[in-house]
């Protein structure tokens, strides 16, 4: 079948657009109905920018289905956003398509790894957001000093003493390990826990998982495949 010059363009655009909404949202895409605050619409630009860029489509359901935007309001608030709900300002990029004669927004913006981006909570202090998987979560201060110690010029010095050997040897046995717990078991205060898992994850042997519901940590895939238990049989005899 022979399609008309005169629709192929309306045929590829509405292609386009359900492909990525068929995708469901994601790490790197995020529905919006609409825009009604732009400090809400500026924490998920900082989220994408702080992890590895993203695309909003703005004018499309949670579940998927079109509404389209309403006007041009839509993208002057995405612009008050990104210049002044941004630190530093972000910049993006937009494209309107018609999609069964609705229009849907689309806004993408690139991650910077050089650049920690901020954006105000609900109560107007100034945070930093993450994306992980399709929410965008509030960096706490272990993942900031593991990435500021990343970042470091005269990289990561760390000193393997019992409080590293006690988090490793647990780690082993038991997968994953919350920043109380490790407090608990290494008897130490919660800032030193915070120094000894941002080194940790700076050198690419523990990795934080952030979710919705908290924070753990485990050993980075492909790490300490020894016998920890052979080498410390009377450490794994407290857990």
């Amino acid at each position: 079948m022979l399609i008309p010059v005169k629709h192929a363009k309306r045929i590829i655009v509405s292609s386009y657009i359900k492909k990525l909404i068929e995708r469901g949202e994601s790490q790197h895409l995020d529905f919006k109905f609409g825009i009604t605050d732009s400090r809400k619409i500026a924490r998920s630009l900082v989220a994408f920018c702080n992890s590895e860029g993203g695309t909003l489509l703005i004018g499309v359901k949670d579940n998927g289905a079109i509404a389209g935007v309403r006007s041009d309001e839509e993208y002057y608030m995405v612009e008050a956003a990104a210049n002044l709900y941004c630190k530093p300002a972000i910049i993006f990029q937009t494209h309107e398509w018609n999609v069964e004669g609705k229009t849907v927004l689309e806004v993408t913006v690139l991650s910077d790894p050089n650049v920690l981006y901020h954006a105000p909570d609900k109560d107007g202090n100034w945070k930093v957001y993450v994306r992980v998987e399709d929410h965008n979560l509030l960096a706490n201060s272990v993942y900031l000093k593991a990435r500021k110690r990343k970042k470091a010029k005269k990289g990561v010095f760390l000193e393997y003493t019992d409080k590293e050997k006690i988090l490793l040897t647990y780690l082993d046995l038991n997968f994953s390990v919350t920043l109380s717990k490790f407090c608990r078991i290494a008897n130490i205060n919660r800032y030193k826990a915070e120094i000894t898992l941002a080194n940790l994850i700076a050198l690419d042997v523990v990795e934080q998982v952030l979710t919705e519901h908290g924070c753990y940590y485990k050993l980075k895939d492909g790490n300490l495949q020894f016998p920890l238990k052979e080498r410390y049989p009377k450490d794994f005899e407290k857990w």
